[in-house]
């Protein structure tokens, strides 16, 4: 019988949370699988996890939260042959989104038996593995913002947007692009191994997340006028044909700026830091996505 270990962070979100066990019971006995449900109180509990493994032998880690909890688990099975399934729960859910799951408890827990498993790319950013996206700039104040504020979703996030836009600021960095150098200003650099936001906003029209390379998105600075067409490019894939966007692919990058700016990975605040380098780790991972239509 297939072996179901569940991760669940209760914290990420409330969106069908209280129903989720009961669906998790209702599941496993119309697709007959085995079950183990392990209940995250922080994300500094990556060897208890590790442990759960080894002791429950599981076919299948379905991993129930948000973008944190996500990577988290991508961290713990990055590089080993266990299939990972996420389950919407948290308040962006942008990796769910990106490979077609959505925000539908009930739809991603029937891919357990009916999904397909599809090797993807994982990033390194200053050694923290990322399976979506990390940034320096506006995006990752808006987080830091959004990570301090006790309330949660869109509307939050919508809140610290639209206050962090009068307190835009531009940075030098001096940036290498798999050996190639060059500088730039800018408001935004975003390390993209993924197409888009929770938000739904396509930061990386080019984005792939099997292809072997990821994308680095630079947002020059530029007039307040111009934020509507940039937002409205954002959220119809057509970002790069901004006069105030770029877009390169690469497979390793180094970018040092001015100034200390704050570090986001996968929706974490890491830290301020003057300098990053990011990796790519290609097909590191096995994903559980809807089947292809």
């Amino acid at each position: 019988m297939l072996k179901v270990l569940f991760v669940i962070n209760p914290r990420a979100g409330n969106r069908e949370g209280g129903r989720l066990e009961l669906l998790i019971s209702e599941e496993s006995r119309e697709q007959g699988f085995e079950y183990l449900i392990y209940r995250l109180q922080s994300n500094s509990e990556e060897e208890n996890i590790k442990k759960e493994i080894s002791d429950f032998l599981p076919d299948v880690v379905a991993v129930a939260g948000g973008d944190g909890t996500v990577n988290l688990l991508s961290k713990i099975l990055n590089g080993k042959e266990i299939p990972l399934l996420i389950i919407p729960l948290g308040s962006a859910n942008g990796m769910a989104k990106e490979i077609g799951i959505g925000n539908r408890t009930d739809s991603a827990l029937r891919l357990i038996t009916e999904g397909a498993r599809k090797k993807i790319d994982l990033l390194t950013i200053n050694g923290n593995i990322c399976i979506h996206l990390g940034d320096v700039g506006l995006n990752a104040s808006i987080v830091q913002r959004f990570d301090n504020d006790p309330k949660r979703g869109l509307w939050t996030y919508a809140k610290h947007l639209y206050k962090e836009l009068f307190l835009i600021h531009d940075y030098k960095f001096n940036i290498t692009l798999d050996n190639e150098p060059l500088k730039r200003k800018a408001v935004s650099v975003t390390f993209a191994n993924a197409s888009k936001y929770g938000t739904g906003a396509i930061i990386n029209p080019l984005g792939q997340i099997d292809d072997g390379k990821f994308e680095l998105v630079i947002i020059k600075p530029f007039p307040k006028i111009h934020l509507l067409s940039i937002t409205w490019k954002m959220f119809i894939g057509r970002l790069q044909t901004s006069e105030f966007v770029e877009v390169f692919s690469c497979r390793k990058a180094v970018v040092q700026t001015s100034k200390k700016t704050t570090l986001q990975v996968d929706g974490e605040i890491i830290g301020k830091t003057k300098e990053i380098t990011v990796e790519i780790l290609p097909q590191a991972l096995i994903i559980i996505t809807p089947q292809p239509s």
